[in-house]
């Protein structure tokens, strides 16, 4: 999927449908000059449902119509018959679709699983016929329930991707390299900060068939928590994760101030997302010797004393068999 079809938020404007009125009619036919009430009830208006979609991976589907109006409820007729229920509209959504009231922001539902529907409008009640309203004292009502209006509502669809493993780094740090040569992916890839704009994902391929879903998230700089740069934009992605692979490149000025300083932007933005897994990748090691890793070693040893490092390199294909051991081995510990 290209990067200009990869669409994350939307704001959409839902109308559910009114219910049909109910019937005011009186029995008649042959030799029957004075039958009672049978006026039918009034459809329900249709509601607007949403669904889950573990085929879709973007909300594309809503770039272009971002209006949605159920169909209304019919009226009733003679003979006690009902109306029919205006149409419900279906939008399917991919898992991890956020759904928030677009005026005060509140997060109403979650979708997560395939196939999951949750009501976002019911459709308005038909009225009752004049049937339901027939009394001793008034044999012949003529009178009926009008359906109920439908309601409207402005909704924001905001996309999290559901990955087993998010990758963190600062921009062109080589995630998109590491993804492109881990999975079958092709994310954009040039010697440039930012080439990467939208998340992509890839499925790593394990042992005896197995396989996990990573995802290269775009760069991350100083101050993403406050909004910098795309801080939120590209943070919220990391939220669906249940491990975090950070990518530090070897070439770095300070490999544990990198770190830290990426760990702290997660922490301002969430502090739950300290509590996930995590592991560290050095890559472009394969511009490194022997002797050079020997000696980051022994300073890394005392930096990293309670999380997992380990050297790689996408290009050389350096550690990566060891890579996918060590996320699979977190993955389902």
């Amino acid at each position: 999927m290209t990067e200009g079809n990869f669409v994350d938020y939307v704001k959409v404007h839902l109308e559910s449908g009114k219910g049909g009125k109910g019937s005011v009619h009186l029995h008649r036919e042959k030799f029957i000059t004075k039958g009672g009430p049978d006026g039918g009830d009034g459809g329900r208006g249709g509601h607007i449902i949403v669904r889950g979609n573990k085929n879709l991976w973007t909300l594309l589907g809503f770039k272009f119509t971002r209006t949605f109006r159920a169909g209304h409820g019919e009226h009733g007729s003679k003979n006690r018959s009902s109306g029919a229920d205006g149409q419900d509209v279906y939008l399917e959504v991919p898992l991890g679709t956020v759904i928030k009231d677009a005026e005060t922001q509140e997060v109403l539902m979650e979708i997560t699983e395939d196939q999951e529907e949750k009501i976002l409008l019911e459709g308005g009640m038909g009225g009752r016929g004049n049937w339901h309203f027939r009394t001793a004292t008034n044999q012949t009502p003529r009178y009926a329930q009008p359906g109920v209006s439908g309601q409207e509502l402005d909704l924001i669809l905001e996309l999290k991707v559901l990955a087993d493993v998010g990758l963190v780094g600062f921009p062109n740090a080589g995630k998109s390299t590491l993804l492109s040569v881990l999975t079958s992916a092709q994310p954009k890839i040039a010697d440039y900060e930012f080439t990467t704009l939208k998340p992509n994902l890839g499925i790593v391929e394990y042992r005896d068939f197995k396989s996990f879903v990573i995802a290269d998230i775009p760069g991350i700089i100083e101050g993403a928590a406050e909004g910098k740069g795309l801080g939120h934009y590209f943070l919220r992605h990391i939220e669906r994760n249940s491990t975090l692979l950070f990518l530090i490149p070897a070439d770095s000025k300070d490999i544990s101030k990198e770190y830290e300083i990426l760990l702290d932007e997660l922490r301002r933005y969430n502090p739950e997302l300290l509590d996930k897994d995590r592991l560290i990748a050095i890559s472009k090691t394969d511009m490194l010797d022997d002797e050079l890793i020997a000696e980051m070693r022994l300073e890394l040893d005392q930096d990293f004393k309670d999380i997992p490092y380990m050297f790689i390199s996408s290009v050389a294909q350096i550690g990566l068999v060891e890579l996918k051991d060590r996320l699979w081995a977190m993955l389902n510990k």
